[in-house]
């Protein structure tokens, strides 16, 4: 079979792999699509390659067929969304074996490349479960509208938020934002996002602040956004290990509250990742836009250098296979 490996920083290759044994518990899916994720990217252009040279290393976001079945919930020809930890897995390779607990049964409608979306969507369900916020009638911030940035526009905005105030350096992102419910979207490569946000609350500042990018560059942001007493979600994965800026007598003195929120793979019943596949049936939200970029596994390489650099309009980079 073809799989992704990661050879070197920035580094992407296919090549021919042999297909994964199934053990008990587990099934064997014929992948059909596969989206890089951002911490996918971490990994790619921040970390340091696997001495092993592991083949389909790379990816947790995919949707596909079971083809084997060594656990009783499964079936051979049932669709599944996966949803295992991104630490084992193994999504961009045209077979995968995984534990059918880090699976969910799809429905036969819509397509396979919607459905996919699920995935993302599940986390940003659970980050607002794992502390949920007072939102109707705040007003919200929100840095960063990639795939995770405009999944908490649509949510916080379907939560009763008075206003979503979002920024991005996509246009395309930005104007995607507005469709999903976005009251202000700021082009951060022109604009000023902290003098928007405070332009917009007369001085205030945002009660609901969402860092969804990790980077050094907009972390600080985050508090400067936020009103007296606000509450911040650190969501966006950091750039590797080094310590960020932080003002702890800024946080203290403004009654701040801030939640750091991820592993939604290991929620019980997996039940937010569920949510968003029936938001996503139910036509709640439109998700055809996230399929911008859709490469065969042959172009790997390509599709990692896209999602890196944002390039082409790119909102979601995805593989098919």
């Amino acid at each position: 079979m073809k799989a992704a490996r990661w050879v070197g920083l920035g580094q992407v290759v296919c090549e021919e792999v042999s297909l994964p044994s199934v053990a008990d518990g587990e099934i064997l899916i014929r992948t059909a699509y596969a989206a890089i994720c951002g911490s996918d990217l971490h990994t790619v252009f921040l970390g340091t390659p696997p001495p092993d040279g592991s083949a389909g290393y790379l990816g947790h976001e995919s949707v596909g067929e079971v083809v084997e079945s060594r656990c009783a919930e499964f079936e051979p020809g049932d669709r599944v969304l996966t949803v295992p930890q991104a630490a084992v897995g193994r999504c961009l390779a045209e077979y995968q074996a995984l534990p059918g607990s880090a699976c969910i049964a799809l429905p036969s409608e819509p397509p396979l490349e919607h459905l996919l979306m699920a995935q993302q969507l599940g986390t940003v369900v659970y980050a607002l479960r794992a502390h949920p916020l007072d939102i109707a009638g705040q007003d919200v911030a929100v840095i960063g509208q990639g795939s995770a940035g405009a999944f908490f526009t649509f949510l916080l905005k379907r939560s009763g938020a008075a206003r979503v105030l979002v920024s991005d350096k996509s246009p395309a992102r930005l104007a995607y934002a507005r469709t999903l419910g976005a009251d202000l979207a700021v082009d951060a490569r022109a604009d000023d996002f902290r003098a928007a946000v405070l332009a917009a609350t007369a001085g205030h500042g945002a009660g609901v602040v969402v860092e969804a990018v990790g980077s050094r560059e907009t972390f600080p942001l985050s508090l400067e956004l936020a009103a007296s007493g606000a509450t911040i979600v650190w969501f966006g994965l950091p750039e590797g290990t080094g310590d960020y800026p932080f003002s702890f007598h800024e946080f203290f003195r403004r009654r701040l509250t801030a939640h750091c929120v991820f592993g939604a793979q290991g929620e019980p019943g997996l039940e937010s990742f569920r949510y968003a596949v029936r938001l996503i049936e139910d036509a709640a939200i439109d998700v055809a836009p996230l399929l911008s970029h859709m490469l065969p596994i042959e172009d790997v390489g390509d599709a990692f250098r896209i999602a890196q650099e944002r390039t082409d309009n790119a909102l979601k980079v995805s593989i098919k296979f």
